[in-house]
């Protein structure tokens, strides 16, 4: 069940540049504000990961990401549409995110998470949010709120707010598609 009191303190602190622990469809999420680059850079530094790899968007809906659909053909922004809400992302044309977001590439990779939680994260921000496993680069992701919370139990200053939660169906990432049809991941 949606808590609004933890939503509304996990909004708070995203708006501040701090990182959120929360549930998605298979595993658990670090989210952060895509467009502060302290906080992306924190990210980065805690996951161990390459900028250059780029980074998972979420949003609330797919009009969050009306300026990247609107750069493809109808028929592909519809057949994208219709693979949201779910564990489905897609490399699109970037309109406007900045270079560590994207990483090493020209598209961005953005999805309308499956589950209810993330995608109410999403619309209380206000926007795109990073969300990408809550793991350090190469290991496998946590699919429980204690498996992601001791992920980073040594750096438990760092992860600045765990919203309660439950994964969908543990165990399974997103699957990483490009508008070719090419699966990247899954």
């Amino acid at each position: 069940m949606l808590n609004c009191w933890h939503l509304h303190l996990a909004t708070r602190c995203l708006r501040g540049g701090g990182l959120v622990l929360h549930a998605t469809e298979g595993v658990w999420g670090l989210a952060c504000d895509p467009f502060d680059p302290e906080a992306v850079g924190r990210l980065l530094d805690l996951k161990g990961r390459s900028p250059g790899k780029g980074l998972i968007l979420i949003g609330a809906s797919a009009e969050t990401f009306a300026p990247e659909l609107t750069a493809i053909d109808p028929a592909l922004a519809e057949i994208v549409r219709d693979s949201w809400p779910g564990p489905e992302t897609w490399i699109l044309p970037n309109r406007r995110f900045p270079y560590w977001i994207t990483g090493d590439h020209d598209g961005v990779a953005v999805r309308v998470p499956g589950h209810p939680q993330a995608r109410a994260l999403a619309s209380a921000f206000g926007g795109p949010l990073v969300s990408t496993s809550a793991n350090p680069s190469g290991l496998p992701a946590p699919a429980s709120s204690i498996s992601a919370r001791s992920v980073f139990a040594r750096d438990a200053g760092r992860i600045d707010y765990v919203l309660p939660g439950e994964v969908l169906e543990p165990g399974s990432p997103s699957r990483i598609r490009t508008l070719s049809g090419e699966a990247i991941r899954g």
